[in-house]
């Protein structure tokens, strides 16, 4: 099991109440684990790749490489292409 370190946090009344509340619905056995969860969906938004493991890296990986070359030649081209899309969707 990993190590839990205790801390003291301070949310606004709306933010507490949304925590109780998600406690009393019953969905959560604790506030520290409604917490929790939020860390880690945080941290998932934070670091996209933190929410694929090992081997399901690996897999999207090698379908990059199976899917053959890109559109573009060089990422010079790539980057060319895309402020062409922004220009275009700016105006």
């Amino acid at each position: 099991m990993a190590t839990v370190e205790k801390m003291t946090i301070a949310l606004t009344a709306e933010q507490a109440g949304f925590v109780r509340s998600a406690v009393e619905s019953g969905r959560y056995a604790s506030t520290s684990e409604v917490i929790r969860e939020a860390v880690r969906e945080w941290k998932e938004r934070r670091d996209p790749l933190a929410a694929y493991s090992r081997e399901e890296l690996r897999e999207l990986v090698e379908a990059g490489i199976e899917s053959g070359p890109g559109r573009f030649p060089s990422m010079g081209e790539l980057k060319a292409e895309a402020r062409r899309r922004l220009q275009i969707a700016q105006l």
